[in-house]
């Protein structure tokens, strides 16, 4: 068990979001919301106490993991992926989800001040700068402030909001520069999935921390890099399909679920063409493509061509 198995809860969470927002905007049906956010809360805790079952029965080969210089920040999805099922489970058991998300936003104050202490004092080399150096700051903190922003801890929400965009101020150029310099090997490609979650996410969490109207350009701008960077996936498509597919695919449903889900929020807080036009469609691209790799995933598992505990590159 492998913490990449997370990045499931968050494809399938940001489903569950997608579709509850779909419900509001488009009066699509509700029930299809709640069925994705159940099937995310029961997905972590599975995943939880499979990962906990991992640490007592091998305990060095889950440090090592956490401690891989190119893979190790991926640990910082289980603090994500708690806050997301907390978000799932809102609804229905707030005390219980509230409970979840302070956990989550320990989890990720924790791992992040550990994770980059530990960057600061060791070599990289750069096959081992990959986005998902962006998870435990940018992804965390991002995530941390929209879910902050759900539960009405407003500013504990922009604290986060802090700590996840000027982190991924910061990091972006050193990830684009490293795949100029070299490309990605072919067991790492999937990580560009990453590389496209932060500014969607960044523009939901934004609106989930306030209804200033004076800041929707920003997160119309936010909106529209998450746009571009999905377009460079798509012409990167081809190139991306040299890796065999595996458990790493997953990687792309955080940034894939949270595009439409951005697209919808702004459409609710009045913007109009192109994002009317783009949401609709993005909301169908998402549902396809993360259902197709969801049917791919369970086949292989039948199939018996993928370990459970998970393949390939991080």
């Amino acid at each position: 068990m492998r913490p990449l198995m997370f990045a499931m809860v968050l494809g399938i969470g940001g489903l569950a979001n997608g579709w509850r927002a779909a419900a509001r905007l488009w009066a699509v049906p509700a029930a299809i919301g709640e069925a994705f956010a159940g099937a995310a809360v029961l997905l972590w805790l599975g995943l939880v106490l499979a990962y906990a079952k991992h640490w007592l029965a091998d305990p060095r080969a889950a440090l090592a993991d956490m401690e891989h210089p190119a893979q190790g920040m991926l640990a910082s999805l289980l603090p994500v992926a708690t806050l997301i099922a907390s978000l799932a489970l809102r609804p229905h058991l707030p005390m219980t989800a509230w409970i979840m998300a302070l956990a989550g936003l320990a989890g990720i104050v924790a791992f992040a001040a550990w994770a980059i202490g530990g960057l600061w004092q060791d070599g990289r080399t750069a096959a081992d700068t990959t986005p998902v150096f962006y998870m435990p700051t940018v992804g965390g903190g991002l995530v941390a402030a929209l879910a902050a922003g759900s539960f009405g801890a407003v500013d504990t929400g922009w604290l986060f909001f802090g700590l996840g965009l000027f982190s991924f101020l910061a990091m972006e150029s050193v990830v684009i520069a490293r795949m100029i310099q070299a490309p990605l090997p072919v067991d790492r490609r999937a990580t560009l999935g990453v590389h496209m979650a932060p500014p969607a996410v960044a523009s939901v969490a934004l609106m989930a921390l306030t209804d200033d109207a004076g800041l929707l350009p920003f997160a119309l701008m936010l909106f529209g890099y998450g746009c571009f960077q999905a377009l460079v996936l798509l012409r990167l498509a081809p190139w991306l399909r040299q890796q065999a597919f595996g458990p790493t695919a997953w990687a792309y449903t955080f940034g894939i679920s949270a595009l439409p889900l951005a697209a919808i929020r702004l459409v609710e807080r009045g913007a109009g063409a192109p994002v009317t036009l783009l949401a609709p469609a993005l909301f169908v691209a998402a549902n396809l493509i993360i259902g197709w790799i969801a049917l791919r995933t369970l086949w292989s598992l039948v199939a018996d061509q993928v370990p459970v505990a998970g393949r390939g590159g991080g």
